[in-house]
């Protein structure tokens, strides 16, 4: 809750002498950061960095009542993998909505809309391939510890895939369920499972989960989890997440992170 000046002032002007001197403690302010290395950047399961280590970091503005935009941005590989006419080496994301609780504050919902932009140059792309540029609106309902969120691609396509016939990706969805269960002590539990559909290509649609636990160190926040998918990949008749170097990208594996908020 914040304080207006003129109620600071008259409550201040009826403090005891011994609470007066007492400090007010500082509001919050409405812009945080955050920073992040990671051993490997997964999203949705699906592996950006081709195995390797990635940095990671954003920007948040929150209004108080509810209104939020932010930018966020990570190392990545995967635009560029394999294809020699295509350089694209970062993502940037820039999202925007509305947040809030109700019944008490144990319910809470967030509606937005999330760009995901591929900066690069994009000569030589081979057939059958759109630029990865990709946007989202989602709805998230959430109890205490538990959300369901639904984000569904609105831009013509959902990270450059099209469909086999060459047809636009556009209504493709993905739906998360996520538990963060504070364990004390500065340790939380994670547990996700997500379901990725993609609009006209069921051969590229698939499943993830994920386990995870982090620890507060006080000057930062590690974390490690293990993430799998059933996608299709090396090895599959039709290997829609195996790229060019012969990597499966959806294979189940182990990430360690480091965090701080700013």
């Amino acid at each position: 809750m914040h304080k207006t000046l003129l109620a600071s002032l008259i409550a201040g002007a009826f403090l005891l002498p011994a609470a007066a001197s007492a400090q007010t403690a500082a509001a919050p302010s409405p812009f945080t950061g955050n920073v992040m290395l990671t051993s490997e950047y997964l999203y949705r399961g699906i592996s950006q960095s081709n195995g390797k280590p990635a940095i990671q970091g954003g920007f948040d503005y929150v209004n108080p009542d509810g209104l939020y935009v932010g930018t966020w941005g990570s190392s990545i590989s995967w635009v560029a993998d394999g294809s020699a006419g295509i350089s694209a080496p970062i993502e940037i994301d820039v999202y925007g909505g509305y947040r809030n609780s109700f019944a008490g504050g144990d319910w809470n919902y967030d509606v937005g809309v999330l760009t995901y932009n591929y900066p690069g140059t994009y000569n030589n792309t081979p057939a059958g391939y759109a630029k990865p540029d990709t946007t989202e609106i989602y709805g998230m309902l959430g109890w205490k510890w538990l959300s369901l969120k639904y984000s569904s691609v609105v831009s013509s396509n959902i990270f450059g895939f099209v469909t086999p016939t060459g047809g636009k990706t556009s209504g493709s969805g993905y739906l998360d369920l996520t538990g963060n269960y504070d364990l004390g002590n500065g340790l939380g539990l994670t547990a996700h499972v997500g379901h990725q559909t993609i609009k006209d290509f069921g051969a590229a649609s698939y499943t993830d989960w994920k386990l995870g636990v982090s620890k507060d160190l006080g000057f930062g926040v590690l974390g490690f989890a293990y993430s799998d998918t059933n996608a299709k990949s090396c090895g599959n008749a039709t290997p829609v997440y195996c790229n060019a170097f012969g990597r499966d990208l959806g294979q189940g594996r182990a990430v360690v992170s480091f965090s701080k908020t700013l």
